[in-house]
């Protein structure tokens, strides 16, 4: 039975998900010294630190634990190289602190995602493998706190066509489509060297499967629960995309599809006919919040590629 199945019977889960990272995470844990393993201008990196990051993106997708050791460190470090530029760059502004109901919203969300019925159960579950709630609000934050940043610097160029929107409301016909995606954002610094990754992506999609591939290639933050991105009504998403996706089955994955700031690959985890039995001006907000949204996180990702190359990292 597949971790995820078990995570699914909360009760096999807590005994047996705390055996299994107990086991993989222990004996790495007691051998660590504390070694820098990677320095981002002033700020560094060590061993535990990663081991700890192993730790929370496992927490966040158990599904990580399916993959080799190798791969889960890569993830973390990777996860980390964007933290902390992330970090440094949100640290040159004045930005608004945030609200902690906003917080709890999110890790409410997150452990209802892995079968965990309430804070408390939460709160025992992240310490029986060393890791604080303060520790999970303060990652958190540093997110959020990004985000405040896009969208300062990014919100004025967000461009919807409210009327079109509007209009394709109006002209649904009484069922519409609506699809489970999970996604795969990745970029390339040259161009010649797309279908090299795209090659590595797919190889590794066969060999570890759509979630963890997304762990180790997306850019996207969705990277950190395997791609996922939820359900989609079809008229929230644009037409090169839905021209990708409308025929393809369930389990199935697109080709390359080029966005703002790099490639996306989707993969339809489930469909269904929806029935449109909606209030226009409801609709109307649900839509264009996902559209900003949607070119929010794109102008987030170019922007974070752009001062990356500014960063300089030394790996031991």
């Amino acid at each position: 039975m597949s971790i995820r199945k078990l995570i699914n019977k909360f009760f096999i889960t807590k005994f047996l998900l705390f055996i299994i990272l107990s086991f993989y995470f222990n004996t790495k844990v007691l051998a660590t010294d504390g070694k820098i393993i990677i320095k981002i201008e002033n700020e560094i990196i060590t061993n535990l630190d990663i081991d700890n990051e192993e730790i929370y993106l496992s927490i966040l997708n158990p599904n990580l634990l399916n993959i080799d050791k190798q791969s889960l460190y890569v993830i973390a470090k990777n996860s980390l190289i964007r933290e902390k530029i992330k970090f440094a760059e949100i640290s040159k502004y004045k930005l608004n602190k945030i609200d902690d109901n906003y917080l709890e919203n999110v890790i409410e969300s997150i452990y209802l995602k892995i079968g965990i019925n309430n804070r408390k159960e939460f709160i025992n579950y992240i310490k029986s493998y060393g890791l604080s709630l303060s520790t999970i609000k303060e990652k958190l934050t540093y997110e959020a706190l990004w985000n405040q940043l896009i969208y300062q610097k990014y919100f004025s160029k967000v461009k919807i066509d409210i009327d079109k929107v509007k209009n394709d409301i109006l002209s649904k016909k009484n069922t519409s489509k609506s699809y489970l995606l999970s996604e795969i954002l990745y970029s390339v610094d040259k161009k010649d060297e797309s279908r090299k990754v795209e090659i590595k992506i797919y190889e590794s999609i066969k060999k570890n499967g759509f979630e963890n591939t997304a762990s180790i290639f997306s850019i996207s933050e969705s990277s950190k629960t395997g791609g996922k991105l939820g359900w989609i009504d079809e008229g929230s998403i644009n037409k090169e995309i839905k021209e990708q996706i409308n025929n393809l089955k369930i389990g199935e994955i697109t080709k390359p599809i080029v966005v703002p700031g790099g490639f996306l690959i989707l993969k339809i985890e489930n469909k269904k006919e929806i029935e449109n039995k909606i209030d226009i001006n409801t609709e109307l907000e649900k839509r264009i919040a996902f559209l900003q949204n949607t070119q929010l996180n794109q102008f987030s990702n170019i922007y974070f590629m752009k001062i990356k190359k500014d960063f300089l990292i030394n790996e031991k």
